[in-house]
């Protein structure tokens, strides 16, 4: 009630004043309206500052790890213990982009243990549909040079490719993706465990000799992974160049004789 009867008497008082003229509240100290304003003018000015910054400071990005994918496939064929283990660690290596695009994994045929391992380039249509290494025209052709010398990838013939997957189109294989497969085709010949290799074509000469050439490379005999190893025209350039068989007749009995004289 109290409250109640000093609202009305303060309201009373302040139209009597107004009545009276009085318009503008006095205190009873001076009031610097200007310095009020540009303390305004400038604390306004810092939040606007303290909003841009925080709006332009860039949020720290997250690390972004790099990989390595010729470490991981290091890694992951030191890892394989035997030849299923490194199939299935073939399997699994996902740092190459040939896999998208093929049916299969083309990994070996043939006999483990095989005196004699053949290495390849890469599958072909008829290899990735199969699963299996030369199969196709230049397999057809390999089989019967084999023939030729008296073996077989049914008993003394084991084979693979430097790349497991196929390439678009059938291209050549790119230097990143040779570097990635290196160490799976190290393992494999290591897990097989030929008494020599035969390397055929330009790109496996590259993967295992770390040259190319073959034409000039063919028939002399070289080591790869503390093997001997024979450079030879693959199947398939002897199916564009037919006048290039006798020289592949010539690396055949190279390969026959080697085996026969241990």
């Amino acid at each position: 009630m109290e409250s109640a009867i000093d609202w009305h008497a303060t309201k009373a008082m302040l139209e009597w004043q107004l009545e009276m003229g009085v318009d503008e509240a006095i205190l009873d100290q001076p009031l610097d309206r200007f310095a009020i304003d540009a303390a305004a003018r400038e604390a306004a000015q810092a939040q606007r500052g303290r909003t841009a910054t925080a709006t332009a400071a860039p949020t720290a990005p997250h690390p972004v790890e790099q990989v390595d994918p010729v470490a991981v496939a290091q890694a992951a064929a030191r890892s394989a213990t035997d030849l299923d283990a490194l199939r299935a660690a073939l399997g699994a290596y996902e740092h190459c982009d040939l896999r998208k695009g093929a049916r299969n994994l083309v990994f070996s045929d043939g006999i483990a243990g095989a005196p004699v391992m053949i290495v390849g380039e890469a599958p072909g249509r008829d290899e990735d549909r199969e699963g299996r290494p030369f199969v196709g025209r230049a397999g057809q052709l390999l089989d019967r040079m084999l023939e030729a010398i008296g073996l077989s990838r049914t008993e003394s013939v084991y084979i693979t490719n430097v790349l497991p997957w196929r390439p678009p189109q059938n291209r050549d294989p790119l230097p990143a993706e040779i570097a990635m497969m290196q160490p799976f085709l190290r393992r494999h010949i290591a897990l097989a465990q030929p008494r020599l290799l035969v390397v055929t074509g330009n790109h496996a000469c590259k993967a295992l000799l770390g040259r190319t050439g073959i034409t000039r490379l063919r028939g002399q005999w070289t080591e790869a992974e503390g093997l001997p190893a024979i450079p030879m025209l693959h199947p398939a350039y002897l199916l564009r160049n037919p006048g290039a068989k006798r020289e592949a007749w010539a690396d055949l009995l190279a390969l026959k004789a080697r085996l026969r004289n241990g």
